[in-house]
């Protein structure tokens, strides 16, 4: 008798569409297009409403870039300049015109680094809502009309996020919103190396089991544009990734064990993160015994109901996340600003 495992208690922690879905991207509901720049990918996904139930997301349209680095400058402009052209597509197709105001909203603890892109990058945003109130100031042309803020976390304010973001809507009036987020992955590679861009909003703390109110155009009666990035994985996500990468590894030696071009190069310096997985069935079983034999959404339960239930699927983020957080804040930055203020013309 197969044992099933009710995984209700236990959600996979995600906040990504592109693992939500997984393969998935050509069922009916769904419109997938990828763009390819060098080693930046671009996935378009469009959810409609009879779709959206089943892996619990909004209908709407959902842009995930993928990159590989953004720690050095060149690399970053590039990324940057790709997430300006998807952030001014979105707005475009939400029919936000060039004269609209905006509010923009920096979800996230300060005081914890994984969770402090939101307010950091709202110290890279050009505001402009001060000087349209000044009496018989002259703006240039090409600065919209913008405001932001910070609203902290609810276990720190005491009050729920989107019941502040519509006290403030209610007294500004902006005519949509742009919130970012750091989210949650359930993949090592997309850690800190991916943008969300949605216009279905966003449930803060979703990713982490944390649910709060949600940010929408439903919730807040105006156009959101929610920007998330991965900062955190849970220990189940190492543990399994950690599983194919051994499998990668030994496929790799597999395939090269006679090459030359390994012969000098010491076995913990091999790049194999390209190498498919080539082992037999029974290969697997020789290797990691009986769990050698699962399949993947099998391995993935089973860690599940090993971790969870003591309290140790962990919520995980890479030791270099204050550069990592700094670099990508001041992304997401520039980029809005790019995108939302036609006078900002590049990413210098």
């Amino acid at each position: 008798m197969k044992h099933e495992i009710d995984l209700s208690k236990y959600p996979i922690r995600t906040d990504l569409i592109i693992e939500s879905i997984g393969e998935n991207l050509q069922e009916e509901g769904i419109i997938h297009q990828e763009e390819v720049f060098d080693d930046i990918k671009v996935d378009h996904i469009e959810i409609k409403e009879e779709y959206s139930t089943k892996y619990n997301k909004q209908k709407g349209i959902y842009k995930t870039i993928r990159f590989t680095d953004i720690t050095d400058t060149t690399n970053r402009e590039r990324v940057e300049d790709i997430f300006v052209s998807q952030l001014k597509d979105l707005l475009e197709k939400e029919g936000i015109s060039k004269s609209s105001s905006c509010l923009i909203i920096g979800l996230g603890n300060s005081m914890s680094t994984p969770d402090a892109l939101g307010p950091k990058v709202i110290d890279h945003i050009l505001v402009t809502r001060h000087l349209y109130l000044l009496e018989g100031a002259t703006i240039e042309k090409g600065y919209r009309n913008t405001s932001a803020v910070a609203p902290g976390v609810t276990g720190v304010t005491g009050i729920e996020t989107s019941d502040i973001i519509l006290g403030i809507k209610e007294k500004i009036n902006p005519d949509f919103l742009i919130v970012v987020d750091a989210l949650s992955s359930s993949s090592l590679e997309r850690l800190n190396k991916t943008i969300q861009l949605t216009n279905t909003g966003i449930s803060p703390g979703s990713g982490i089991g944390n649910y709060r109110r949600e940010i929408s155009k439903q919730t807040i009666g105006i156009p959101v544009i929610a920007i998330g990035i991965p900062t955190v994985v849970d220990a189940v996500t190492i543990v399994f990734d950690t599983f194919h990468y051994l499998l990668q590894k030994i496929s790799y030696h597999k395939e090269n064990i006679n090459h030359h071009k390994d012969k000098f190069v010491p076995s913990c310096q091999l790049d194999y993160s390209k190498q498919k997985e080539n082992l037999k069935s029974e290969e697997k079983k020789d290797l990691l015994g009986l769990l050698g034999t699962l399949e993947d959404d099998e391995m993935k339960n089973l860690l599940i109901e090993v971790l969870s239930p003591i309290g140790y699927n962990f919520m995980v983020t890479p030791k270099e996340v204050d550069f990592l957080i700094d670099k990508l804040a001041l992304l997401i930055g520039k980029g809005i600003n790019r995108s939302i203020h036609d006078a900002i013309k590049n990413n210098k």
